[in-house]
């Protein structure tokens, strides 16, 4: 009877353990966005991009709950010599080197080292003593006002620091080209003395509008720390994350594996750059904080791993989780309604080198996600995100200039969280 009694609690144990998982699973299976569908969705979307003859090659990875869940490659990352887009191909990224910057930045903001309202001339004097352009005279000289307001630290990570970064601004265009700021053979130090030498095109914190605002953060590092920018966001961001493959300069050992960039002359016609391969095989003096980097999917995907984990990899802390909130919230004003092409990614606002997104898609024409996702993207159409809500995280890779005039983000986006109901 004895043996019966326990014998019988033994199976009813069984039973409710057993309950006890299948729920658990149950609950996992509801939340999971990258379902065998999804991978289904995801390769058709990219594969059928590669088929247009829109791009030569395309390659994805995404993560999910710090797991992978999604990685395939299609295409190639040489047509002409049928080398495949693979894990392994090295690709420019561009101004997904941005971010990377920002944390370097961000690192030298947790020491201590400023706020970020500090004006930037109190650490370099080469942006003091600033002008805000007005327009030209009869004589097509040039117009200025005094500043309302220092350029401060904030302005730089959040683009509203006033640099022109046009070709179409009347007299001031015709200074930036002479000012050749991006000389190659320069240093970061030249480039800021350039720059603070060439009128502002706006006050500060008055519009949004892209150009060197990181150049200028990289300047600040090295000026900050004392160390070299290249030696100090190596050491203390991408050495720290094992982004060992993510770099300025490709030694010759690595060269194969190096993607060739295409440019798209008409539907379904990609034509091979022949410009910025050099770029990246040879050591220059000048080494920019705004693009310049390489990396391959899996280093790059570290980075975004980092962040979703709110700056933290592997035991490795890189930034705190309170300054990944920082950087991931919105820093733009409402009354700063003049933001280029920004809105254009979306209903989006821009913290300290991420675009944010701040609300839910309006319609299906729009670029899908959800609301505190955190982002940027390449000139070369490569792209990532970070969901915190969902713990996603995902890089995309692809060569192909100009940037994205085919829907490439939209349609992956799209196959990772479903087209769009209204609800998304």
């Amino acid at each position: 009877m004895k043996r019966n009694i326990l014998y019988c609690a033994f199976t009813l144990l069984i039973f409710l353990s057993s309950c006890k998982e299948q729920n658990s699973k149950a609950d996992n299976n509801a939340s999971e966005i990258i379902t065998d569908s999804v991978v289904t969705r995801i390769n058709a979307t990219l594969k059928g991009f590669v088929d247009s003859g829109n791009i030569a090659g395309v390659s994805a990875l995404v993560y999910e709950n710090g797991k992978e869940v999604y990685y395939n490659a299609f295409g190639y990352a040489d047509r002409e010599t049928k080398k495949p887009m693979d894990r392994n191909t090295i690709v420019q990224i561009y101004s997904m080197t941005k971010p990377i910057t920002g944390t370097a930045l961000m690192t030298l903001y947790e020491q201590g080292k400023f706020e970020l309202d500090d004006p930037v001339e109190k650490y370099a004097p080469e942006f003091s003593n600033m002008t805000v352009y007005t327009g030209v005279d009869d004589s097509g000289n040039i117009l200025t006002e005094p500043l309302i307001r220092p350029i401060t630290i904030r302005d730089l990570t959040r683009h509203t620091a006033g640099f022109p970064n046009r070709g179409e601004i009347p007299g001031l265009s015709e200074v930036l080209n002479k000012a050749n700021i991006y000389d190659r053979e320069t240093s970061l130090t030249t480039f800021a003395e350039k720059l603070g030498n060439i009128p502002l095109w706006f006050q500060p914190g008055a519009q949004w509008e892209y150009g060197p605002c990181v150049d200028a953060q990289a300047f600040l590092v090295e000026r900050i720390s004392g160390i070299p920018y290249n030696e100090y966001v190596r050491k203390n961001v991408l050495d720290k994350l094992g982004m060992h493959e993510t770099r300025y300069f490709i030694p010759e050992k690595d060269r194969s594996r190096f993607a060739a960039l295409y440019r798209r002359t008409g539907e379904g016609v990609i034509e091979r750059d022949t410009i910025t391969y050099s770029n990246y095989t040879n050591k220059w003096p000048f080494t920019r904080g705004g693009s310049g980097l390489t990396s391959t999917l899996d280093d790059y995907m570290r980075f975004a791993q980092m962040l979703v984990n709110k700056g933290s990899l592997d035991s490795v802390s890189v930034l705190k989780p309170e300054t990944i909130e920082l950087m991931a919230t919105n820093q733009l004003a409402d009354s700063i309604t003049e933001r280029n092409w920004l809105p254009n990614k979306g209903q989006v606002g821009f913290g300290i080198d991420f675009a944010v997104r701040i609300a839910p898609p309006a319609d299906s024409e729009e670029n899908n996600g959800v609301v505190g996702e955190f982002f940027w993207d390449g000139a070369a159409s490569t792209l990532f995100w970070v969901d915190p809500v969902n713990k996603i995280t995902a890089v995309l890779f692809v060569q192909l200039f100009p940037y994205d005039q085919i829907g490439l983000h939209k349609d992956f986006r799209d196959a990772i969280y479903g087209p769009y109901t209204g609800t998304n």
